[in-house]
């Protein structure tokens, strides 16, 4: 609705929305939810002049036995105390343990057989008989006899030690307290069961079988009892492991010699020491010619890879690596791999990309994997530091994606014929770039995954979406797009927790360690600070926290101290709460600044008064014929019945003239614009507090977006009013036009009201026995 405004000139003020019904909590500083900074870690988000952390370097011999499918092996620690604290017993993480037939992950698991844990229903509308896979009930009572075997824990004079296991986790008693300066050397001697990853349950390291040849594809990794976290926030970090929450690591140096089968191929973690033993001089000279090549070289052929297949050697070989201030080691081992590597420039430096894949992988993975490799780390260098490591390797392996220091397994995998859907393709290339991604984060800004699984996974999966749009500009569904995460932020809030809750704790795991958060960190980039401060932030985070261990708190106070802008509404928002994005537009009053000129005036009245309908009364009783008193007497009429209320009078137009002969040339200018007013009532629906994007259409066609920051809500978390000034008239108001603030209700966006479009669509349920697989094209297009 339109109203005019008598027009006369003041000082223009700033509005303030006084009166505001809570508490402005949401712009609360997060004084009490961070810890108090010290010596150790700064307010600004920075290490502290006193800052310290723990070393432990591994010395390990390994065999890798391809008959039994068991990993052998010893290790020599050196622990280092640089804490200012003396320790009384050390604590070592036995994440094998968490197979074992009697563990806690096994007996805290929940879900039942109706419940979609295990299985389903037929149907959409849960009717009919129950179906639950074969496989899924060989997999309830198939009992893996996982976990380590500990055959002696010594010290380095090879007397035994005391410890204590407690499940995932073993405490070894000191002598005497290692004091800070002090090291400590023991040696461990285990083995274990090697997993099937396709039988057990999946997990994150294991073997896959391939029936079809007889052979193995091992995916090694949390293979030896590895050293606890001792930090200064939390002093030992030994919550259990129970198979969510991953994991939290010391840096330090490894030397390690795995035994495997004479014609296995392995990768590894760090720089092969040995090669002229267990590489053919061809194979030498093809990796020497890949570390300059601008396309993958291989290494081991698909041809080479198929012969190894067929014969099962009984002699070994010993691989031999040296990996410096890494947090873990991995690796992988087949005499079905292909290899193939490119050279990486960093300067003058040079870091090889590489992968090892069988021949099920091809011929996706010969074609992309080792260029998304070297693609993730020029693009994850550019906004934080420059790759540092000698290499990085992508190893596939059927359904899994898992990281550790330079290797990384990766599913995606083709059909049989070679062809391939749109979603395996982009499925393979986007989980290859977020575990070579994790090559930055935690493996070397070494986050406590067990605690803050978003620190690891969040930020890794931020970078990836701007890896995969850098990749490719038409990337369907790329990783923290708003408009994504507007499903799960519009669930019910039983089914939700904040970001800030423990790995172990929460629900919707994907979508709150991975999605929510990358989303957060979209949002603020491009809307919240802008490229720019947020790039320069980040890498400042980054660089300031590689080969470190950083918390929340020095994330966030990081990402402040280096722009300049305040983020503890955006943290305590869009981490600490459950709240979403929901912002909509209740009421629009518009006002347009008469023209002072009495004969406008008088013509506008007059047109405004005609256009005004007729009350309902006049026009029945007009059609019966009714005429009332002082229309049918005339003696009943005076002046004012004949009255010309629209007429100007000499007096009215003197008046006009003394006007404007007091306005300024600047005043008479401001009047002949007419400007338009809206005055626009907005409310936060959803509780998260946001920038507020509105974009105007005016009558022309023409548009123009106005970005309003979310301290406008300081006042007033649940409404605010705010004037908008045009020179056009506006036609239509949009809130968050381009889709960019994972507002969760779009209908409320538009004045005049509009509601959005939902499309479903119709099928006919299929029978048990009788379901569509991923579309295909490729391989339809084969059958033309």
């Amino acid at each position: 609705m339109r109203r005019y405004l008598s027009l006369f000139i003041v000082s223009v003020f700033p509005i303030l929305q006084l009166g505001a019904q809570d508490p402005p909590h949401k712009f609360k500083q997060l004084y009490q939810e961070l810890a108090t900074p010290n010596v150790y870690r700064t307010a600004s988000g920075a290490p502290g002049p006193a800052y310290w952390q723990q070393r432990a370097d591994y010395s390990m011999d390994i065999i890798l036995d391809d008959q039994n499918q068991r990993i052998y092996g010893t290790e020599e620690i050196t622990y280092y105390n640089n804490s200012p604290d003396a320790l009384d017993y050390l604590w070592i993480q036995l994440d094998q343990n968490v197979r074992t037939p009697d563990s806690d992950t096994k007996k805290i698991s929940t879900g039942g057989l109706s419940s979609g844990y295990y299985g389903q229903r037929a149907g959409t509308n849960q009717a009919g008989p129950m179906r639950v896979s074969l496989q899924m009930i060989q997999r309830l009572f198939h009992q893996f006899d996982g976990g380590f075997r500990l055959e002696y824990v010594k010290d380095s004079k090879g007397k035994d030690l005391p410890v204590t296991v407690n499940k995932t986790m073993m405490r070894i008693d000191l002598a005497t307290p290692l004091k800070h300066g002090q090291k400590f050397q023991f040696s461990i001697k285990w083995w274990y069961n090697i997993n099937d990853r396709m039988r057990d349950g999946g997990g994150r390291s294991g073997m896959e079988y391939f029936p079809e040849d007889d052979n193995y594809l091992y995916t090694i990794a949390q293979f030896y009892p590895r050293m606890a976290v001792y930090s200064d926030f939390q002093g030992w970090q030994n919550k259990q492991f129970l198979g969510r929450g991953e994991f939290t690591l010391t840096f330090g140096n490894f030397d390690v010699r795995i035994t495997t089968p004479a014609d296995h191929i392995l990768g590894a973690t760090g720089v092969l020491q040995n090669p002229q033993k267990v590489l053919t001089a061809e194979q030498r000279t093809r990796l020497q010619k890949a570390r300059t090549a601008d396309k993958p070289v291989l290494i081991v052929t698909q041809q080479e890879a198929e012969n190894a297949e067929k014969y099962k050697a009984t002699a070994t070989k010993t691989w031999h690596f040296k990996a410096q201030h890494v947090r873990d080691f991995a690796f992988a081992s087949s005499r079905k791999f292909i290899w193939d590597a490119m050279g990486v420039k960093f300067g003058d430096r040079i870091a090889m990309a590489m992968s090892y894949y069988p021949k099920e992988g091809n011929p996706l993975w010969g074609q992309y994997s080792t260029r998304v490799v070297a693609h993730t780390m020029k693009t994850y260098s550019k906004y934080t530091f420059p790759f540092p490591y000698p290499k990085a390797i992508s190893v596939h392996t059927a359904r899994i994606g898992m990281e550790y220091p330079m290797i990384c397994f990766n599913g995606g995998r083709p059909e049989p014929d070679g062809t391939y859907s749109e979603e395996t393709k982009y499925g393979m290339i986007s989980v290859i770039i977020h575990e070579v991604g994790h090559n930055f984060f935690p493996m070397i800004v070494n986050s406590d995954e067990r605690q803050w699984t978003w620190m690891d996974e969040g930020m890794n999966t931020f970078l990836q979406g701007i890896a995969e749009r850098e990749w490719d500009e038409n990337w369907p569904n790329w990783k923290g797009e708003p408009k994504n995460i507007v499903y799960y932020m519009r669930s019910d809030k039983v089914n939700m927790v904040p970001i800030m809750t423990n790995s172990e704790s929460l629900i919707q795991f994907g979508s709150n360690a991975y999605s929510k958060p990358a989303t957060a960190l979209n949002i603020l980039r491009e809307t919240v600070m802008g490229p720019e401060l947020f790039e320069f932030a980040f890498k400042q985070y980054a660089q300031r926290w590689m080969f470190k261990h950083p918390t929340p708190a020095d994330f966030f106070r990081t990402m402040e101290d280096a722009s300049a802008v305040d983020l503890d509404w955006f943290w305590r928002g869009w981490f600490f709460s459950t709240d979403h994005v929901d912002i909509g537009i209740t009421q629009v009053k518009h006002y347009l600044a008469g023209d002072p000129d009495p004969e406008v005036v008088a013509a506008e009245n007059k047109q405004t008064d005609a256009a005004q309908p007729e009350y309902v009364y006049f026009t029945r009783m007009r059609k019966a014929g009714f005429v009332a008193a002082t229309q049918r007497n005339d003696e009943l009429k005076d002046f004012y019945n004949s009255y010309d209320k629209y007429r100007v009078t000499d007096k009215d137009k003197k008046a006009y003239q003394r006007f404007m002969q007091s306005l300024t040339n600047e005043e008479k200018a401001l009047i002949k614009k007419h400007p338009h007013f809206y005055e626009i009532t907005f409310n936060n629906v959803g509780g998260l507090v946001m920038p507020v994007i509105l974009k105007m259409t005016f009558t022309d066609g023409q548009q123009r977006v106005e970005r309003i920051p979310a301290q406008i809500w300081q006042k007033n978390t649940e409404q605010v009013t705010r004037l908008f000034i045009t020179e056009k008239e506006v036609t239509q108001f949009e809130l968050d036009p381009c889709l960019e603030t994972a507002d969760t209700d779009r209908n409320n966006n538009y004045w005049p009201p509009k509601t959005e479009l939902t499309r479903f669509q119709i099928y006919k349920s299929r029978g048990p026995g009788n379901r569509q697989g991923r579309p295909n094209p490729m391989r339809e297009s084969k059958k033309k």
